[in-house]
């Protein structure tokens, strides 16, 4: 059975020299006795068996099938099989306004400064369980004034001979528990592990940050686009409905193709409303996540047209993407915990060793203490098994082993769920390329019709029919290119995110604070 030993580092004191031999004299003690940690060795899962994330190959980039969209202002998009990602990946969309809002998001946003303190918490726990490893040493200096009975002890009042004296004990108590079975070590590894699991849970808080600011900027950028789309048909259809107004005043109409007109224009007044909502809703959402309160708004706004398309999407290995979710890190973490946990419950079933040392001198008087014959001490070694407790710590040991198997298998759902989002990801921007050409082509198609429409009408080859046609379906067209262009950068984004974001090339992170604690240096 495998069990690393654990060493602390001290700085040096004036007279600690016999302190130091004791802790040295415990370590080596705690060293000899504690050669094994019972339980299950921890051993990291194995990567997938998988070269490919969906059931074909990556396109090559420089094929003929990659990636295409260059109508509607998108550009082109290739895989790039194997390259990296950049720890400020939402950089690569190359705006100012998104980079800034996404930097006050990181240093503002509490749920990330929520989730670095209990980073914190975990490590100073780990600190904490590793001076189970260590001796307890405990001083219990002692001073006592008492008064002596004479020898009446009848009638001690009148008495003359009562006298005061002092009692000086000075006196160190010494406790330390070897561990035997390791059932110490495996707790410091179940909390090292617990440790682990808190940094992944950062890193998938910065990255769920990132991501949420970039899609709700992506939002706000299609939604600025929608009501733009829909202000400009209202607009042309007033336009029209002015003319209507006009031919039916010069009686060259009829009452009714008015009203239809103007009904017309009223159906598309009444979307207005909603997308102004929900874009007031998207920037509360963007001020909230750079945790400033609603009054406080961003000064940040975005366009489709201000947002740059990355062209080249990093893709990493397979083989890679389970070392780069922060989430599949964390699960990995908590089997690593689980293990350990299996360790603990077996050492607790096991004796229990406990060696405990008292030491110190007493005398009546200060000089006296350096007398050798005021010394005393006492070393008392005592060990514990349970005999009987109904099954209560066996049965924990199986909760435990139960446990273990119940996190290996949520782990392996947290793989597969990865390699989903990312294949869900890879599939949303090939028909996203598909939507946007088709979006686009649909857009110049109907603005002609309408243009043509309207020429014919007041020549008066086609009635006001043909011309609400028209421009209903120029309307969904110009909504409809807004909504999968937004698709197509909001699939990017979750591209990144699926990949892991790059959490491993950020250069943001803060170094740990100085360790502050005096035993650090007995």
């Amino acid at each position: 059975m495998a069990g690393a030993a654990s060493r602390r580092g001290g700085g040096r004191r004036p007279g600690s020299a016999a302190r130091r031999a004791g802790t040295a004299l415990a370590l080596a003690l705690s060293a000899a006795l504690g050669a094994c940690a019972v339980g299950p060795d921890y051993v990291a899962p194995l990567d997938p068996p998988v070269t490919r994330y969906t059931k074909e190959r990556l396109k090559n980039p420089s094929a003929a099938d990659t990636i295409r969209t260059t109508q509607g202002g998108s550009a082109d998009q290739s895989f790039v099989a194997g390259a990296d990602i950049p720890g400020q990946w939402w950089t690569l969309f190359r705006s100012k306004a998104l980079n800034r809002l996404v930097e006050e998001a990181l240093a503002n946003n509490p749920t990330l400064e929520a989730a670095q303190a209990a980073l914190q918490v975990a490590r100073q726990n780990v600190e904490a369980q590793k001076g189970t490893l260590f001796p307890t040493v405990t001083a219990n200096p002692q001073a006592q004034v008492a008064k002596a009975p004479g020898l009446d002890l009848q009638s001690p009042l009148q008495n003359q001979n009562r006298f005061l004296y002092s009692l000086y004990t000075p006196q160190v108590a010494v406790s330390f528990n070897p561990d035997v079975f390791g059932g110490n070590r495996r707790q410091i590894e179940s909390l090292e592990a617990q440790a682990e699991n808190q940094r992944f849970q950062l890193e998938a808080a910065y990255l769920s940050l990132t991501a949420n600011v970039v899609a709700a900027a992506i939002q706000e950028a299609s939604l600025r686009a929608q009501i733009d789309a829909t202000k400009r048909v209202i607009q042309a259809q007033t336009e029209v409905l002015q003319l209507y107004n006009k031919q039916l005043s010069l009686g060259q109409i009829a009452g009714a193709d008015v009203v239809q007109q103007q009904a017309a224009l009223s159906l598309s007044q009444q979307l207005l409303p909603p997308l102004e909502r929900q874009l007031a809703q998207q920037r509360n959402l963007l001020t909230a996540l750079a945790g400033r309160l609603p009054s406080e708004e961003v000064a940040e706004t975005f366009t489709l047209a201000k947002l740059h398309l990355p062209t080249k999407l990093p893709v990493s290995l397979p083989s890679r993407l389970v070392q780069q979710r922060p989430d599949v890190k964390a699960a990995e973490a908590q089997v690593h915990q689980a293990s350990a946990d299996v360790g603990v419950a077996v050492a607790n079933r096991l004796p229990q060793f406990n060696i405990t040392a008292n030491g110190g001198a007493s005398a009546v008087r200060l000089a006296q203490l350096a007398n050798p014959g005021a010394a005393f001490f006492s070393i008392i070694g005592q060990a514990t098994q349970p005999l009987f407790d109904a099954g209560t710590l066996y049965r924990r040991q199986r909760a435990s082993e139960e446990n273990l198997v119940g996190v290996q298998a949520q782990y392996r759902a947290t793989v597969i769920g990865a390699f989903q989002n990312v294949a869900d990801a890879l599939r949303a921007l090939q028909s996203d390329a598909k939507a946007v050409a088709a979006a686009s082509a649909a857009e110049k198609a109907t603005a002609q019709s309408v243009e043509l429409i309207r020429k014919q009408y007041t020549a008066g080859s086609v009635n006001s029919s043909v011309v609400l046609l028209a421009q209903q379906g120029y309307l969904q067209a110009l909504v409809s290119q807004a909504q999968a262009r937004a698709n197509q950068y909001a699939d990017t984004a979750a591209l990144f995110q699926a990949l892991g974001g790059g959490w491993w090339n950020r250069l943001d992170v803060a170094p740990d604070p100085p360790e502050t604690d005096p035993a650090k240096f007995l």
